[in-house]
């Protein structure tokens, strides 16, 4: 059964992570900058949740980039006149015109990504898998799901471009609030909901206290994401909350130390701290489940 459950939760999580890198995109501006609706080549997104969620390959360029290939095959095809020399390597006939306008097309082969597409389904497959196996048939488990694949899309927005959207973070965290309130009135769950409103309290109070102190060092975006991450954490009860919030700081020293020996970074480096925090979290949650 419980083998069962972890492939279905990875199954889940990988369909869910196909859908995280467009969203992905689109969030990851600068905080002055509207939200990305075309692709590279200026199409608009159009699809699922006006087109919030679908595939990393750009269906307009895709079919242009076909439509240039079949041109060409049947021009390459047609041998030039006898009595006509052939013209300079490398040009196209004029009258198909498939020579103009090529350099700085952003639609010319090869027809690539507009965003990355591997790591963020490989981290929630793997992400709601471990959840699964830590949880087993509770019901909490289903909150851990649905909120997986939004961890994991800020946690890359966040190290494309230091950024955690409000439009995510709060959400998030009233979605942790009200659905973990709701699997407190259903049998057999292993948490408090009230630990975990106070869990919520506590890390979102520490953040804000480190960004009180710095403010160059802790952005306030982290302080939002502490919300839904000390609700989740707190579910388990305090040492989870401490395990949880703990481990983050120590996985982000960790990369911070390593970038300054490698010399890829100073001292005074920024370094995008969601994806730690929200790694951490995953280390609690997973602890709690398999101490409940």
């Amino acid at each position: 059964m419980y083998v069962m459950l972890t492939g279905v939760a990875a199954l889940w999580g990988a369909a869910t992570g196909l859908l995280v890198p467009r969203a992905a995109y689109r969030f990851s501006v600068e905080p002055e900058d509207a939200w990305r609706d075309t692709c590279p080549a200026g199409h608009p997104f159009s699809g699922v949740a006006r087109g919030w969620l679908g595939s990393t390959w750009c269906a307009a360029c895709a079919t242009g980039a076909s439509a240039r290939t079949t041109a060409q095959s049947k021009t390459a095809a047609v041998p030039a006149p006898p009595d006509e020399p052939d013209g300079p390597a490398g040009s196209a006939d004029a009258s198909t015109g498939e020579g103009e306008g090529r350099e700085g097309d952003p639609c010319a082969e090869p027809v690539a990504r507009y965003a990355p597409a591997v790591l963020a389904p490989v981290a929630t497959t793997l992400g709601c898998a471990a959840l699964a196996a830590a949880t087993g048939l509770r019901p909490e488990l289903a909150v851990w799901l649905l909120l997986a694949p939004v961890a994991v899309l800020l946690a890359t927005i966040d190290r494309r471009v230091h950024r955690l959207p409000d439009r995510l973070t709060l959400p998030l965290a009233g979605a942790a609030v009200v659905l973990l309130g709701g699997v407190a009135l259903l049998p057999e769950h292993a948490g408090s909901w009230l630990s975990a409103l106070l869990g919520g309290l506590a890390l979102g109070g520490f953040y804000f206290l480190l960004f009180l102190i710095n403010p160059n060092g802790m952005g306030f975006g982290d302080v939002k994401l502490a919300l839904s991450l000390g609700v989740a954490l707190g579910w388990y009860g305090w040492a989870v909350v401490f395990a949880g919030g703990f481990a983050g700081f120590v996985l982000g020293a960790v990369y911070g130390f390593g970038l300054v020996i490698l010399r890829r970074a100073g001292r005074k480096t920024g370094i995008p701290f969601g994806p730690f925090m929200i790694a951490g979290a995953l280390l609690g949650i997973l602890f709690g489940g398999l101490a409940a």
